[in-house]
């Protein structure tokens, strides 16, 4: 999706509460207030504490999390703590996890318990693919015997993916180049599951549109009896090849070549495999409709052993089937259906209760995201979260006490609240988020339900990490405090950001966020700098933990700094506001941001109409574009990063959900596409890209370069050679962009403020 890569380091958050002095500051030099970009990228001055991974036990009263070795030179050891009591035991030492030969401890980059618990499946060494690192090395250490053992010893252990162990614990599967194998752990015995993996068949991985898109990388599943593993298989031969040069790392350029399927464009084929996991045939289920023009984006063992259950979507992605297979013949069947007049999200929240009898469901029927209980043998449905207000997450069931857990926030759409309601859907919702703690509230539950994880920050606190005993979310202890970042937070020359609503006509309101500069004159005039995204993939006006440095940089030097949500954002607003922008990407919302800048700027006699300033990155980037050119009398500078310039060079996944197919909705495309109106440019632009973004290709910069200059417009524009979308790869590659959108803003919108 197009939207700013999470992994883009350049992000660092803020706050405004501020606490006591701490003794551990009463030494320092004096602390400077104001920032610079090499405190900012360089200094390491504004670091935050972290914790875990921390992975619930089965008891559901007791976790694990990884906490630095106090014995060895090296790695972390594994520590087991009581929710209740607090008892801490160091139940894996890094001692333990010291390969044989090595004098290090292995460096834990995720982990896993066996079912039982006594063995621990470790990844490490690990290598990125595309967005995130999912190649690298498994290891399992027996905490019986203290055995550590590496996988895939007999093909190349440093390229296994997404290795699990099986029920038992007795094996691990495992993808290698494209095929899925079977070792166990024992005596490091092999069986090659999938034999036709290839360039073009890929089983129990994805290709990049599946995994950009549905956000899916770990391909297949082990059945609950361990006797099966169901796998995705997608074949993308036919699928057109999109290259990249890489003209910095050899004497010669090197040319990268993967399937990209553009709007309208072949997709691989997609189906769903069954096959012993002790080898032998495999059973392809009789999934209907034609595969390369459909899409399973989820698929799981269906609390047993004997089927499986699937979403099934249209090339449209406007009906979702869920189906049922029976994993022993292929036979398919259909639960239920969702369906919509624009698309269908897919459903992350499904929870078996009842014996597996009835599962949860959510979706927007009824013009708001609520909770169903769906029968599995008819598809039945009991809305149990009635209302005008939308769900936001599933968090659990708490079966036993017939209680189901979500997020929503039914006032404000900025905030995130915990909720439980009754199974049955009688009475009223109860909130279980404190009243006194206004912002966002986010959890990770024991399996017992009476314990979780909660995090909670707000737009001017840094997170706080506590353990809280439910229903009453008693704080049994708390994690994170962040103390000494907020201390450092509070000497900075800043003000707390702000939230307001903007009045844009026709009943509508949008939400936005305002961070004024630390010396604010309401009688004096000043620039203001728009921050944009806009997309359906994601909301920037949170009440959450989301400020940058760089902003508060930005403010230090005279600049009003405001972002707002535009319609089409996936705020808990109804389905109305979500979907109103169906087929119109890039057109309605570049419109609410134009008309709430205007009313803005007609209600804030502080704001100076000479000096309107936007930015955005990857969708923020093509809404920043649209706004440039289609109302070029408003907004005088802009920077756009890593953005589509024509719809039509996008993935099909993506934008075919929001716009339908190009030969049925040909005027939406070109008139949601920022290069159709480049002609228009009147204003400062700088256009900023990476030649080596697989997710929104260079092509789209190029094509927007040609555009402008065959109109004769003057711009100003910089290539990161080789970077990804996140532009952040190589030495320097994150100081030397930021120090180029300041110099850029600096020279074109002056910062401070003017008489009126």
């Amino acid at each position: 999706m197009i939207r700013r890569a999470l992994f883009n380091i350049t992000y660092l958050f803020v706050a405004s509460v501020c606490l006591p002095p701490a003794n551990s500051f009463a030494q320092e030099k004096p602390f400077d207030p104001i920032l610079t970009l090499d405190r900012i990228f360089t200094s390491g001055d504004f670091r935050q504490e972290s914790f875990g991974p921390a992975r619930w036990m089965k008891d559901g009263d007791s976790y694990t999390t990884l906490e630095r070795s106090e014995k060895t030179k090296s790695g972390r050891d594994v520590i087991h703590y009581s929710a209740g009591s607090g008892k801490r035991e160091v139940l894996v030492p890094a001692s333990l996890l010291v390969p044989p030969g090595d004098t290090l401890s292995l460096r834990i980059e995720n982990y896993q318990w066996s079912a039982d618990e006594k063995k621990l499946l470790v990844f490490t060494n690990s290598k990125r693919v595309w967005r995130q690192n999912t190649k690298g090395e498994y290891w399992v250490l027996d905490l019986g015997d203290g055995h550590l053992a590496k996988l895939g010893q007999k093909l190349d252990p440093s390229t296994l993916m997404f290795a699990k162990l099986s029920p038992d614990g007795a094996r691990a599967a495992y993808v290698y180049e494209n095929n899925i194998y079977v070792e166990t752990i024992a005596d490091g015995h092999v069986v090659q599951l999938t034999h036709d993996g290839s360039g073009t068949i890929i089983n129990g991985n994805f290709d990049w549109v599946y995994e950009e898109e549905f956000e899916i990388r770990d391909g297949f599943r082990w059945s609950t009896d361990g006797t099966s593993i169901a796998f995705w298989q997608l074949d993308s031969k036919g699928v057109r090849d999109f290259n990249m040069i890489n003209n910095t790392d050899s004497l010669y350029p090197q040319v990268i070549t993967f399937k990209y399927p553009k709007v309208g464009e072949m997709n691989s084929a997609c189906r769903i495999g069954v096959v012993p996991s002790a080898g032998g045939d495999i059973i392809w289920l009789r999934v209907p409709g034609d595969p390369r023009n459909t899409y399973i984006p989820r698929m799981e063992w269906a609390r047993n052993s004997k089927e499986i259950i699937l979403q099934h979507l249209n090339r449209l992605q406007n009906r979702n089937d869920l189906i049922l297979a029976d994993a022993a013949t292929g036979g398919t069947r259909i639960v239920m259906t969702d369906s919509d007049s624009a698309w269908v999200d897919v459903m992350d929240d499904l929870y078996w209760i009842n014996d597996g009898e009835t599962f949860t469901w959510v979706s927007e029927k009824d013009g708001w995201r609520h909770i169903y209980l769906v029968s599995r043998k008819d598809g039945r449905e009991k809305l149990v979260t009635p209302g005008e207000f939308d769900v936001v997450h599933v968090e659990g069931v708490d079966e036993k006490g017939e209680w189901l857990y979500y997020l929503a926030s039914s006032d404000n759409p900025t905030q995130r609240y915990l909720y439980r309601v009754r199974l049955d859907g009688k009475g009223k919702p109860e909130r279980l988020s404190p009243i006194g703690q206004p912002g966002t509230h986010s959890y990770q539950f024991s399996p017992s339900m009476r314990w979780a994880f909660h995090t909670f920050s707000n737009i001017n606190t840094p997170p706080v990490i506590e353990l809280v005993q439910l229903p009453k979310h008693s704080v049994a202890r708390t994690m994170i405090t962040n103390n000494e970042y907020k201390e450092k937070m509070c000497k900075l020359n800043m003000r707390p950001v702000e939230f307001f609503r903007v009045d844009i006509g026709g009943g509508v309101l949008l939400d936005g966020w305002c961070m004024k500069p630390p010396d604010f004159d309401s009688t004096k005039k000043y620039p203001i700098f728009f921050t944009v995204y806009g997309e359906p993939a994601g909301q920037t006006v949170l009440d959450r933990w989301n400020g940058s440095l760089w902003d508060i940089m930005l403010a230090q030097q005279g600049y009003i700094l405001v972002s707002i949500d535009n319609r089409g954002t996936p705020a808990p607003r109804g389905r109305g506001w979500r979907k109103s922008i169906y087929r119109q990407i890039g057109i309605l919302a570049s419109a609410d941001q134009a008309a709430a800048a205007r009313a803005l700027l007609g209600k804030w006699r502080f704001a100076d109409s000479s000096r309107v300033g936007i930015w955005g990155w990857s969708g923020g980037g093509s809404m920043t574009l649209n706004a440039m050119f289609r109302y070029p009398d408003l907004y005088k500078t802009g920077i756009a990063v890593a953005f589509v310039s024509n719809q039509r060079y996008y993935d099909d996944i993506y934008q075919e959900r929001y716009m339908g197919l190009p030969d049925d909705n040909a005027a939406g495309f070109r008139d949601g596409s920022p290069i159709t109106f480049a002609k228009n440019l009147k204003g400062n632009l700088l256009i900023v890209h990476g030649s080596g973004d697989d997710n929104v290709h260079f092509q789209n910069f190029e094509a927007l370069v040609n555009e402008l200059v065959a109109n004769n417009k003057h711009f100003t524009m910089m290539e990161y050679p080789n970077r990804s979308h996140g532009i952040y790869e190589g030495r320097g590659t994150s100081r030397h962009l930021y120090e180029l959108f300041t110099w850029y803003l600096n020279q074109n919108l002056p910062p401070g403020p003017k008489e009126r």
